[in-house]
């Protein structure tokens, strides 16, 4: 799957308001390098860069097109391609950052040990994914794609992504390396102009993955079966807006000197 920058900031500042939120939680960080794991298109690496400016910061991504667009937002911050699920982080950082990104990676819980291993001593790991499997912009895709007009093309395909396990489950993870562990939900309620943009939020993140297993012809069909789903699920308000109820979950561990 390729990345949209332009679609994903075309809500740049809902998209930004809980990496506002994850790092304001952040204590001051020992001296080590820093890192935004999912970078993405730079939003949350210039919040890092402004919070801890003496800090040497790297954003890593595993799509070109993100990377572009941070190192176009960003010059003076090094970006590079990873993979996160493999990747072997240098021991002594200061801060692992990451935003909306290991809900992609079924195993993050290794991932999170091996990061909270190779911090410094006061180090801090921070987390934010998304919780939304439950809510009806992510149910109705699975039920668009499950509907007889569209079943035999996701025959055999799993779209959806695995649901987290509990808080304790992550609490339980990083307990053996950390000082201090934090967890918590924040949900927020975004105010849309209508159906049409929320349809529009989620063909940069959640939605993609559907979009992408339908050939090119098939995936406007799609896309206004999906929309009058979501029209009846999210109705207008008195001002003809709708409400996007966002559950977040939030990780902050502090490494123990």
């Amino acid at each position: 799957m390729a990345w949209s920058p332009a679609q994903y900031l075309k809500f740049e500042d809902e998209r930004t308001r809980p990496a506002r939120d994850l790092l304001a939680q952040v204590p001051d960080l020992p001296e080590g390098l820093a890192f935004d794991l999912g970078c993405g298109p730079g939003n949350s690496t210039e919040l890092i860069r402004d919070r801890f400016p003496w800090s040497t910061l790297s954003g890593l991504d595993s799509d070109e097109n993100m990377l572009v667009a941070a190192a176009k937002r960003l010059p003076g911050v090094s970006f590079e391609k990873a993979d996160l699920a493999t990747w072997v982080p240098p021991t002594g950082a200061s801060l692992f950052y990451g935003n909306a990104v290991f809900q992609w990676l079924p195993n993050h819980l290794t991932i999170f040990e091996r990061l909270m291993k190779a911090l410094a001593s006061c180090g801090t790991l921070a987390v934010q994914m998304p919780d939304n499997l439950a809510e009806p912009t992510h149910v109705l895709m699975e039920e668009t794609a499950r509907s007889p007009a569209f079943a035999e093309a996701f025959a055999g395909k799993t779209i959806r992504r695995n649901p987290m396990p509990p808080p304790a489950t992550y609490v339980e993870c990083l307990a053996p390396w950390a000082a201090r562990i934090e967890v918590w939900h924040t949900i927020y309620y975004h105010r849309l102009a209508n159906a049409e943009a929320i349809v529009e939020w989620v063909k940069g993140t959640g939605l993609r993955p559907y979009l992408d297993a339908l050939p090119e012809g098939r995936r406007s069909g799609f896309l206004a079966d999906y929309t009058d789903r979501i029209r009846a699920a999210y109705p207008a308000t008195s001002d003809g807006k709708v409400l996007l109820r966002f559950p977040r979950f939030f990780i902050l561990a502090v490494k123990a000197a």
